[in-house]
């Protein structure tokens, strides 16, 4: 005799749906030795009560014989114990997930939406997504068809690239990519940087091991880099721009559009970069803001990436969703430019809170609670400042926060864990090759949080903590013990 679990132990032998019981399959064997399989049909099984246990016993003998259907398998003799007749206690727990699988089998079989051919839907539910599915694509195809002859990517002969850090080389790339004989320049101001870029076609400093298109060249030099370009990608640290533009706003054309990708707010003016652009050159320029979640090496990677051209100029907006639009590069457009910087900048303050959390080792809870409460925060001020509600639900809003929050890339993520650690931001700073913004960004965003009043715990938090005047730990004690109130 052997004897085996059923699925459930409620349901009687004889209802037991297709699948419960007889399918083929093969139980792992605690002895580890051999392959042998052994069947039990289910002609010669009944029912037996033991305990709380519903077992199935077989009345026949066990015997090695070819599989049918219909047969329960066994993978080796030491699965039973002879004398008895009964699964040993090794085997039973190893019974254990075939039961599960079984189990949801038999749930499986007999819904109404399974059939034959393998399908998860009905006939008629196929109908419905696939329907769906290929109008999706053909709107999709009458929009592709457009990208045609007259594109501005088709028009541009040359594009500057301002800075030569990760993100402004990764789109400068994404750029080159799209047209081999398209001019890519980054002005740089390391000439070493500018030696490795021309010589060995790659950022050694700051996305060593990528080869970059041949079509992508450096230069120090503002004049020639300027010169000719009919577009100039912004790629400077935001508390370095303000500098940067003063020096280069002779050699700029008014009518040169800027495709800013700083995120961040200016120290001391508290500036977004679409008010500090014409304050610093003194006039008005064209430009628009592009953001999301977009890490630099996945970019270089050619991984898929999406992103968002904001811009108050419609028609701007589409010449960029038209200059980076790629087969690995989305670009969406809003004229919410306020929403968009906003995110953009206050999501790296976020992302160090993040950090912290992680350092700390709080765990998932805390984690979740945090990004949640701060993505709150962060909709707060935007709206207060004009912004879109539907911006924060946006790959500007939700999309950055989440990639920064949680990227293992994040460069502001890694402060908040080093800080969460234990380490000072002094030695953090020190040992970064790359600009953190949200570390300058937390003391602006609580001059902005007065002026507009508006409420920032997390934050404000962060500053505190960034200022040294709050440990970490200080600070999610204080967090978690503010009073309790309605969500908004």
């Amino acid at each position: 005799m052997l004897l085996r679990p059923l699925p459930s132990a409620a349901q009687p032998f004889p209802s037991l749906p297709q699948g419960a019981l007889g399918n083929r399959g093969t139980w792992p064997s605690p002895s580890g030795r051999g392959q042998r399989q052994y069947g039990l049909a289910r002609s010669n099984c009944v029912v037996a009560d033991k305990g709380s246990r519903v077992l199935v016993a077989s009345t026949e003998p066990v015997v090695q014989a070819p599989l049918a259907d219909g047969e329960l398998v066994l993978s080796d003799p030491d699965d039973v114990v002879p004398e008895s007749g009964i699964l040993c206690d090794e085997a039973l727990r190893n019974l254990d997930e075939y039961r599960r699988v079984e189990a949801y089998s038999a749930t499986v079989s007999s819904s109404s939406i399974h059939n034959s051919n393998g399908f998860a839907y009905s006939p008629a539910q196929r109908n419905q997504i696939r329907e769906s599915w290929d109008a999706l694509m053909r709107w999709s195809k009458v929009f592709r068809t457009r990208k045609l002859a007259g594109s501005p990517l088709e028009a541009a002969k040359k594009i500057v690239v301002f800075g030569g850090g990760s993100f402004g080389t990764a789109m400068g790339c994404a750029l080159a990519r799209q047209k081999s004989d398209l001019d890519v320049v980054l002005l740089v101001r390391d000439p070493y940087l500018c030696k490795d870029i021309n010589t060995l076609h790659e950022n050694t400093r700051y996305l060593k091991g990528f080869q970059m298109p041949h079509n992508v060249r450096a230069t120090t030099l503002a004049a020639e880099a300027i010169a000719g370009a009919q577009y100039a990608v912004h790629a400077v640290p935001v508390q370095s721009s303000r500098a940067f533009l003063q020096g280069i706003k002779d050699y700029l054309p008014p009518s040169v559009p800027i495709i800013c990708v700083s995120k961040g707010l200016e120290v001391g003016s508290g500036q977004m970069m679409s008010e500090l652009i014409p304050s610093a050159l003194e006039r008005k320029q064209p430009a628009v803001f592009l953001s999301g979640p977009s890490f630099a090496r996945e970019v270089m990677q050619n991984r898929p990436t999406g992103v968002v051209a904001a811009c108050k100029d419609g028609k701007l907006a589409k010449t960029v969703q038209d200059l980076f639009a790629s087969p690995t590069m989305r670009v969406n457009m809003t004229t919410d430019v306020v929403g968009v910087e906003i995110c953009g900048a206050l999501k790296n303050v976020l992302a160090i809170a993040a950090g912290i959390v992680e350092g700390m080792d709080l765990g998932h809870n805390a984690l979740a609670a945090l990004v949640a409460q701060g993505c709150s925060e962060i909709r707060w001020l935007s709206e207060k400042m004009g912004a879109k509600p539907t911006t924060m639900s946006g790959l500007s809003g939700l999309g950055d926060i989440m990639l920064t929050c949680y990227g293992d890339l994040s460069r502001n993520r890694s402060v908040g864990i080093r800080l969460g650690r234990g380490e000072r931001l002094e030695d953090i700073i020190a040992s970064s090759s790359q600009v953190a913004e949200g570390v300058a960004t937390a003391g602006v965003v609580v001059g902005l949080a007065r002026k507009y009043r508006v409420s920032l715990p997390v934050l404000t938090a962060v500053a505190q903590v960034l200022d040294n005047n709050l440990t970490a730990r200080e600070a999610v004690f204080h967090i978690m013990n503010l009073p309790q109130i309605e969500e908004a």
